[in-house]
């Protein structure tokens, strides 16, 4: 099995949880995900199974959608609503117009601290297993962008989110800043992923539904790397290419500028290379090659 399968994640679930309990319906094969869901959050959470493994640095740079619920009020430790209660403040009277004028100020590119209860390493150990030992230690704040950002009143003291972000991004974090600049405390009471670059969640299929053997939603690797320009190559000289020599990529249009990244694909249409262009009069150099289709 090769591809994308899109899972609806419950909550209270991990990631890691969601891979092992499909990896008997994906026939043991190799399977990593595009990016880590909180065990409280919901949503998409797309698996790259078999030979799709390959794609993920194509795929990970893809922005990323969500919905959530801001708790005004209450700030946690963990920045969401599993962690301890580290403080509490009144919250001050929240109206369309004050949420739109704060929603403005967070939308472009900014500067995020990642949180302490983070996946990020420090001397090879999670931040969260020094953050649950009671020890902080100083992060680098790291380049984000919030592409859209939607905030409207929810129920009392809770704020309806609506965020498209790039990778890298910490909703939990932007939650507890929107707290701050509306002049209380905050953190992250609900989340749900809504799209991950071209993929939707509305595509996708929940997991217990999977577990009870619904369809797998499978999107292969093509349609995947759609947005990539592709370039059919015989089979002779994909056969050449498989045993290593390069020189079968020069039957392929030249690439126009250093950088561009291209798909080589079969006389059935299947993607069999990824190549990149490199050098100052480009040529195209193999960086993913694809196991043939089983016969």
């Amino acid at each position: 099995m090769n591809g994308i399968v899109l899972v609806d994640k419950p909550e209270g679930v991990t990631s890691a949880g969601v891979i092992r309990a499909l990896k008997p319906r994906l026939g043991g094969t190799k399977v990593g995900h595009l990016g880590t869901l909180d065990p409280f959050a919901s949503g998409l959470l797309p698996l790259c199974v078999g030979e799709a493994t390959k794609i993920a640095r194509y795929l990970l740079i893809e922005r990323k959608a969500y919905t959530g619920t801001i708790r005004l009020g209450v700030a946690t430790d963990t920045l969401d609503r599993t962690g301890r209660v580290t403080e509490t403040a009144p919250v001050p009277a929240v109206d369309v117009a004050r949420l739109a004028a704060v929603a403005r100020r967070f939308r472009g590119v900014q500067h995020q601290v990642p949180p302490m209860y983070s996946a990020l390493k420090r001397g090879g150990v999670p931040l969260y297993e020094l953050a649950r030992r009671g020890v902080e230690v100083e992060r680098r704040p790291r380049a984000i962008e919030v592409f859209e950002l939607g905030l409207a009143p929810g129920a009392p003291e809770r704020i309806e989110l609506v965020v498209e972000c790039s990778k890298g991004t910490y909703v939990r974090a932007l939650a507890a800043e929107i707290g701050r600049a509306l002049g209380t405390v905050a953190h992250l009471e609900r989340l749900r992923r809504t799209a991950v670059g071209a993929f939707r969640v509305e595509d996708a299929r929940p997991l217990d539904a999977l577990l009870a053997g619904a369809p797998l939603p499978l999107v292969s690797v093509r349609r995947a790397l759609a947005g990539l320009p592709a370039h059919p190559a015989s089979a002779a000289g994909l056969a050449r290419l498989r045993r290593g020599q390069q020189d079968a990529l020069a039957e392929l249009p030249r690439p126009g500028a250093a950088g561009e990244t291209a798909l080589v694909v079969d006389t059935a249409g299947e993607v069999a290379a990824i190549v990149e262009a490199v050098g100052q009069r480009p040529v195209w150099r193999l960086v993913r090659l694809f196991a043939p289709p089983r016969s």
